[in-house]
């Protein structure tokens, strides 16, 4: 058994969309396939995925550092010690041949979107969907449907609060019951207006969480978690640089309710120092790290393995997503839940038509792997990638 070609094209997002930081409009993911010399059907058994949602494609890395390392590599050692599939953590080894420790952005990427499809040519090989497969290799009692909440609540240009409390209302109609608004990229005055419309609509804070992606510097962080703190929110996301953790902590000693960061975390030794530095506060606090830009799931499960030895608990990781593949990660290792993005971030956004989402909840269907290609939006584009 090997892997016989990998292959990679760049798909746009169609979003266009802001935060308080980026517009997404011009935002690309990079789209793999690992093709394997195993037949079923006429057709090579393939794997399948991307790195993740907000990004860029990983072209040049992909194809010049890390497939033609993976082809020269002697493909027994790619092999599982039980002859049946391929090892992810191998494959991750390959392609960061001769990689300097640190540098973790773009190449963390890169690596996640070949790492992950393994996972998907794994799964195929034993004809079960990805959870499956994850939670087996990990020894880990899956999860059988994922908690979600609704991302959104982004800037409008005209009649932001009406459109605001409709675009929640439109959530709370597909199903959702918790929900995510953008936060910084107005005046803190008219951002607080903005909540108060959303709460109209969600009813308790518990039900809303708030993003600032980044943007706030040390005070005016503090000055939002005061103007918010009799709100109650479900948490307050990323108010800061991800690596400044004196944000972090500042704000654990002067905001009382949940705090949440992550997402721009790329390695475990970046988790570690989030740990040490930025005073997360057990079975209060929220980690958001992405194995769709980290690797892929061999060191996203090392920071589960990190957050769980340091006191903290498993369900306190919502992994930034929006899609089939943290669809699948969260259920098999069965961490606290991941977002949607209902109707935004197309092709690779969203989940497949047959999954069933009501009552705060999403759960897959049978498909084997990621089940990606029963995105009908996504499966031309795959089409493209293996014909």
């Amino acid at each position: 058994m090997k892997i016989t070609s990998v292959r990679e094209i760049s798909v746009p997002l169609h979003a266009n969309i802001a935060n308080s930081v980026v517009n997404f409009s011009a935002h690309t993911v990079s789209l793999v396939a690992v093709v394997s010399d195993v037949v079923r059907d006429g057709k090579p058994v393939t794997g399948v995925a991307f790195d993740s949602i907000g990004r860029f494609a990983q072209t040049g890395i992909l194809k010049d550092r890390f497939i033609p390392r993976l082809h020269e590599t002697d493909p027994d050692e790619l092999i599982s010690e039980n002859g049946r599939h391929f090892d992810a953590s191998k494959v991750l080894e390959a392609i960061l041949r001769n990689e300097k420790p640190g540098g973790h952005g773009d190449r963390a990427h890169a690596a996640a979107a070949l790492e992950l499809a393994i996972w998907d040519l794994n799964a195929k090989l034993e004809q079960v969907p990805a959870w499956r497969c994850i939670a087996d290799h990990f020894g880990v009692d899956p999860r059988m449907e994922m908690p979600v909440y609704a991302a959104g609540g982004y800037y409008y240009p005209t009649d932001s609060l009406n459109r605001l409390a409709d675009e929640m209302r439109h959530y709370i109609d597909l199903g959702y019951t918790r929900f995510k608004m953008k936060i910084g990229g107005a005046s803190l005055q008219e951002d607080m207006k903005r909540i108060e419309a959303a709460l109209s609509v969600v009813g308790e804070g518990a039900y809303l969480a708030v993003d600032a992606n980044g943007r706030f510097d040390r005070e005016t962080a503090l000055q939002y978690g005061r103007a918010m703190k009799n709100f109650g929110l479900r948490w307050y996301e990323e108010p800061g640089d991800p690596l400044d953790y004196d944000i972090m902590a500042s704000l654990a000693e002067d905001y009382p309710h949940a705090l949440a960061t992550g997402e721009n975390l790329f390695s475990t030794q970046d988790v570690r120092n989030l740990i040490r530095y930025g005073a997360m506060r057990r079975d209060q606090d929220y980690f958001q790290m992405d194995p769709g830009l980290s690797y892929g799931l061999t060191d996203f499960a090392r920071m589960v393995d990190l957050m769980e030895t340091s006191g903290y608990s498993r369900r306190q990781l919502q992994p930034h997503g929006g899609h089939m593949i943290a669809l699948h990660v969260v259920m098999g290792l069965n961490v606290g839940g991941s977002e949607a993005y209902p109707g935004v971030f197309a092709p690779v956004g969203g989940y497949t038509p047959g999954c069933r989402v009501g009552d705060g909840t999403v759960s897959p269907t049978d498909a084997v792997g990621f089940g990606l290609e029963e995105k009908p939006d996504l499966k031309p584009h795959i089409d493209e990638l293996i014909q």
